[in-house]
């Protein structure tokens, strides 16, 4: 059995601003492994343009995700972070462009929950954007040669959920007003399925994401949106 990175890391020191924080989930659905943890452990201790990676694992679980990554927010005062998660019907890298505040579970949870049409936070917005620059991404990982997409919907499941917290916690708690943040789909890996991608391939297409995401300022203006 793999430890999760996070228990493997030291404790936290004071000043911790150039961080990248890393998350992936445990399998779920009856899977048993998940992609978006195999890379993110593949990326945890690495070095990209200058920023060590810290990577940590969240659960598949709807009561307990948020808390684990709010958890990691206080600990390590990230500069980014970027969520990872599995969504088996894509075919690409997809950069998540908005989070929705809403749960509408088609399958339960790793804890049994199944939680329909309610919201992710009370009284929260309706949805936040992604403040990744995901356009400049885009292009790079292009030009990586790696498969890659612009997405402008990241479901309704737990993925959601992390996203939509993450991006609530940035915008309003103390101390993250200037911690960049998004989330990315991975699909399956290629030898689950067909239309997947490799690991190398998912893990280079993350590198050049997160060196773009430390190094851009101002997000391309380019297509790349969806008719329907």
């Amino acid at each position: 059995m793999v430890t999760p990175a996070s228990s493997r890391q030291p404790a936290a020191d004071p000043v911790q601003r150039d961080r990248v924080l890393v998350t992936g989930f445990d399998p779920f659905g009856g899977d048993a492994v998940n992609p978006s943890w195999l890379a993110a452990e593949r990326l945890h201790r690495r070095r990209i343009a200058g920023h060590p990676v810290v990577a940590a694992q969240l659960p598949t679980q709807f009561g307990v995700a948020l808390p684990r990554l709010y958890a990691l927010l206080t600990q390590y005062r990230p500069r980014l972070v970027i969520c990872l998660g599995l969504a088996a019907n894509r075919r690409a890298l997809s950069l998540e462009r908005v989070a929705i505040n809403v749960q509408d579970a088609r399958i339960a949870d790793n804890a049994g929950a199944q939680p329909i049409d309610e919201p992710v936070l009370p009284d929260a917005p309706v949805a936040y954007f992604s403040s990744l620059p995901i356009k400049a991404m885009l292009a790079d990982i292009q030009a990586a040669g790696i498969p890659v997409e612009v997405s402008q919907s990241a479901g309704t499941f737990v993925c959601n959920q992390v996203f939509y917290g993450l991006m609530h916690r940035l915008t309003t708690g103390r101390g993250l007003r200037r911690t960049r943040g998004g989330f990315v789909h991975l699909p399956p890996l290629v030898d689950h399925a067909a239309h997947g991608l490799s690991l190398d391939q998912m893990v280079e297409g993350l590198r050049v994401g997160i060196r773009t995401a430390l190094v851009t300022q101002r997000d391309l203006r380019r297509p790349a949106g969806a008719v329907a």
